[in-house]
């Protein structure tokens, strides 16, 4: 019996024996609640009693002992979660407390991709006509163009448009002059889509002389469906022949139908593939990584002045910092005033390098684990990583890995991403310390393309974490920290179809592979429980679930024997 369960049934008959003796228990009112509990028992033998009534009298009971002993039922939800929630994994191990390993789900050879386009559906070299011309002008940065390119290719194909390629965003606040040509393979990309949609590099001379007006300009608003594309931009294309939309950055619902859904996939897990230059660069990086250790981390850290301002967040830097990150704030015009405080508490504010290691070191990395660490621009630079490099020596990043060949890469902000981008998609466990696009888009690929794990920070309940950790030993935050963890470790869990971000949760376009004859009864019991839905042809339904309830000021220390990597812990 583990040190926690052990506990747990240390107070509970401490409680009753506590009770007992309060009731005044002698033995006549013993021999009466004989005769009660003997009556019960029949009772139950002969009526069987719902489990969630059964569940629910254990732990009005559990308060009620709580109540009278002046003792705090730290773990009724534990008990509530364990006894009437029980989760997807614990039925597929038979009810035991499954062990996770922090490094891979065992659970991961279940799923695999699929975005294969239905034979249904008709293809472009079919004899349909175009209704005109179709250009893109993305916004942001790298991972927010992607997102941009992936759905004009999903509008032009509901419009029935011819796509020119897209125009990358030359103006945002990373100041990069890549074309589309720099960073994709323009040529692949126009190919493999060949037979959902028509690319052409640019709109033909002979239709642009033809044109009495120049291409007209227009700005759909966000998560529009395609019922407004057809009502609202169809009719102009058809009159004007071309159409320019403007800062086309999620301009398109997250729901869709399943065929434009898979489609989406296509583009942004098949079609968009880095040029050469930037691939080999980035598998050279992977190798590198990989001739040093056998597995390894990659961290998104995401902690550079554009991200920190924009966030609206302080981390004591004082009154240097609050004019710099200001500064850089006004360059979003619309960006309302925020509280520093409260958007901590709301899990908005990205955690700092230090912070992000103590997680990673609570959760059971041990300090030879190898790190690749992607970012930009480091607010505060070396002296802001330090913390991060105490506790992961092993500390790698692009610029430490290729030197030499990286110096044609460093005037292109987008180019740059594209490298870290790949050593992120091929690492053992991704980390990332902000759900921007960059973190949703790599979630997203990592699922679709295995389950590779993926770490994202539980930043609400992990940052009240932080600001107490000086209050408690170090096992005690490490226990806080796997509860905090739970739900957000990537585990192949179950969705429902439409929740959560596509981008995240390709749900559509994740398979299930088929399990033997006893995980099959385990999943058909799950598949009657009504917290969760099971779709095992399509496995559309697919959310992170994680932990079971686990309950550190000291910081670890980097003695020898703490080499050890804590790669399993008890679910």
């Amino acid at each position: 019996m583990g040190v926690a369960k052990a506990w747990r049934f240390s107070v509970i008959s401490a409680n009753l024996a506590l009770l007992q003796q309060q009731n005044g228990c002698n033995s006549s009112t013993g021999s009466k609640y004989d005769v009660v509990w003997r009556w019960r028992s029949l009772a139950l033998q002969r009526r069987k009693i719902p489990w969630s009534l059964l569940c629910g009298l254990m732990l009005f009971a559990l308060g009620l002992i709580s109540l009278f002993t002046g003792h705090v039922a730290s773990d009724l939800e534990w008990y509530s979660q364990r006894l009437v929630k029980r989760s997807f994994y614990s039925k597929l191990d038979g009810g035991r407390r499954a062990q996770i390993d922090i490094w891979k789900s065992k659970y991961s050879k279940y799923y695999y991709g699929c975005s294969e386009r239905s034979k249904k559906i008709a293809s472009v070299t079919s004899g349909r006509s175009s209704n005109g011309y179709l250009l893109i002008a993305a916004s942001g940065g790298l991972n927010q163009q992607r997102t941009g390119i992936t759905d004009a290719v999903v509008v032009a194909r509901i419009l029935n448009a011819t796509l020119v390629v897209p125009e990358l965003d030359h103006n945002s606040y990373w100041k990069d002059d890549s074309d589309f040509v720099n960073i994709f393979d323009v040529d692949w990309f126009i190919n493999s889509l060949s037979k959902d949609v028509n690319i052409v590099k640019r709109v033909p001379d002979k239709v642009m002389r033809s044109m009495e007006k120049p291409p007209y300009t227009m700005r759909v608003p966000r998560k529009s469906t395609p019922e407004y594309y057809l009502d609202q931009v169809l009719p102009v294309l058809l009159r004007r022949r071309v159409v320019q939309l403007t800062k086309f950055d999620y301009r398109l619902a997250n729901d869709l139908d399943v065929e434009l859904q898979k489609l989406r996939c296509r583009v942004n897990y098949h079609a968009l593939r880095f040029t050469k230059p930037i691939q080999k660069l980035g598998q050279k990086l992977v190798m590198r990584m990989r001739k040093t250790a056998k597995r390894f981390i990659a961290v998104h850290l995401r902690f550079e002045p554009d991200m920190l301002a924009f966030s609206g967040c302080y981390y004591g830097g004082g009154d240097k910092e609050r004019y710099e990150l200001g500064e850089i704030r006004k360059r979003w015009a619309t960006l309302p005033d925020l509280s520093p405080e409260g958007e901590r508490k709301r899990g908005k504010c990205p955690l700092t390098p230090h912070e992000l290691g103590l997680m990673l070191r609570a959760l059971g990395f041990a300090n030879d684990t190898y790190l690749y660490v992607a970012s930009g621009e480091i607010y505060g630079g070396e002296e802001t990583l330090r913390p991060l490099r105490e506790l992961f020596p092993n500390f790698y990043t692009k610029e430490m890995l290729a030197n030499e060949e990286l110096k044609p890469f460093l005037p292109f902000s987008s180019r740059l991403a594209a490298i870290d981008y790949i050593v992120c998609d091929e690492s053992d466990v991704f980390v990332t310390n902000n759900n921007g696009n960059m973190a949703k888009i790599l979630a997203g690929r990592r699922r679709y393309m295995g389950h590779k794990r993926t770490i994202r920070p539980n930043a609400k309940k992990l940052s009240a974490l932080f600001m107490t950790r000086d209050k408690m030993d170090w096992d005690t935050f490490a226990k806080k920290v796997k509860l905090s963890q739970r739900g957000f470790m990537g585990e192949p869990d179950i969705m429902k179809a439409g929740q959560g971000e596509f981008l995240e949760f390709p749900h559509s376009c994740v398979c299930e592979k088929p399990f033997s004859d006893d995980e099959g009864d385990h999943l058909e019991e799950v598949s009657m429980d009504s917290t969760v839905t099971l779709q095992p042809k399509f496995g559309e339904n697919q959310v992170e679930k994680g932990y079971k309830k686990r309950s550190m000021a000291e910081e670890p220390t980097l003695s020898s024997g703490d080499n050890k990597s804590d790669d399993h812990f008890t679910d």
